[in-house]
């Protein structure tokens, strides 16, 4: 399967990333930067993107790539703090700038790529969406500059020979409009991707992995009516139908109509059998006359372990446990 790995350095718009890697048609994985280098090659990425991130290069314990990301043989796109981290690593400059660049900026073309062919013409102005305080002041060996800003010289910068390309603004965004093309031209013309994965494709690969995994054993899955627990549990009553149990725990501070609401989703959309366990008296009076916020989060953690698992010992337990959010 091709794959494309993002490496997060911290982004609020990593996840953004992977979605337009995935609208393009190829498979993306996000992984922290911290990433071993053994990890990382087990991974066999087409392609390596590095996401921006608010550290600065400069800051003692800020993000640093593993340098097998550059010893793959693959492509790798630096975002924002990817540039940054790109150039420092491989031998550039990288300076702090008084003048934080925040909003929109119009970059000029200056060369050719195939990063940006069919999307953008040299002499064009494009707009684009800037997001750094730290700037490039010199780009590594082997580097040119694509584009440019009056305030930001290293705007585009690439090593066409090695596939390395550094971009100083943010193409995921729909503040960059044609950003999209961008990430697309690199999955594509410059990674070899196909672009043949879908999320159907994805789908079958999912549900085939957990009848793998689970077997004739039965897994009980936790869910909240939000959208993480509740393709989990689709997915796994698709793979296995009546080896799952699903558990829904109405803790009391759920929003009006809420429990029922989730009650009726699974029953009549899904039509997924939900064991539903009213403990709202049980919360409300654990909760009784607790002000502080981390005491009532305790309180409402231990109280749901203490119902699940009551409810999942009385479903005759199981040997597997789904859970939807585990990103956090």
């Amino acid at each position: 399967m091709e794959r494309i790995v993002i490496l997060d350095c911290g982004s609020q718009l990593t996840q953004l990333i992977a979605r337009r890697v995935r609208e393009s048609g190829v498979y993306s994985e996000i992984h922290p930067f911290s990433i071993s280098s053994q990890d990382l090659e087990a991974l066999k990425p087409k392609a390596v993107i590095i996401s921006g991130g608010p550290a600065s290069v400069h800051e003692a314990f800020s993000p640093r790539i593993t340098p097998k990301v550059f010893q793959l043989g693959v492509p790798v796109l630096g975002i924002c703090y990817g540039q940054q981290v790109m150039c420092a690593q491989l031998g550039g400059t990288v300076e702090s700038s008084s003048h934080r660049e925040f909003g929109r900026a119009f970059i000029t073309l200056t060369k050719k790529s195939k990063l940006f062919s069919d999307a953008w013409q040299i002499g064009d102005k494009k707009q684009v969406w800037m997001s750094h305080g730290d700037k490039v002041t010199q780009i590594p060996k082997g580097f040119e500059v694509l584009a440019d800003t009056p305030s930001t010289p290293y705007a585009i910068i690439a090593d066409e020979t090695r596939k390395f390309y550094g971009l100083q603004f943010h193409p995921e965004v729909i503040h960059t409009p044609e950003g999209a093309e961008l990430i697309r031209n690199f999955t594509h013309k410059i990674a070899g991707c196909k672009g043949e994965w879908t999320m159907e494709s994805f789908r079958e690969s999912a549900i085939r992995k957990i009848r793998e995994q689970v077997g004739n054993k039965r897994v009980i899955c936790g869910v909240s009516g939000g959208v993480d627990s509740t393709v989990v549990a689709v997915l796994l009553h698709q793979a296995i139908g009546k080896q799952l149990t699903c558990i829904f725990v109405d803790n009391g501070v759920l929003r009006e109509g809420e429990a029922e609401q989730v009650r009726k989703m699974f029953r009549d959309a899904f039509n997924i059998p939900l064991v539903y366990a009213d403990a709202s008296r049980l919360f409300l009076n654990r909760l009784h006359g607790v002000s502080d916020p981390e005491q009532k989060r305790k309180i409402i953690g231990s109280t749901f372990i203490e119902v699940f698992e009551k409810e999942a010992e009385n479903a005759g337990g199981a040997d597997f446990l789904g859970q939807g959010t585990l990103y956090p």
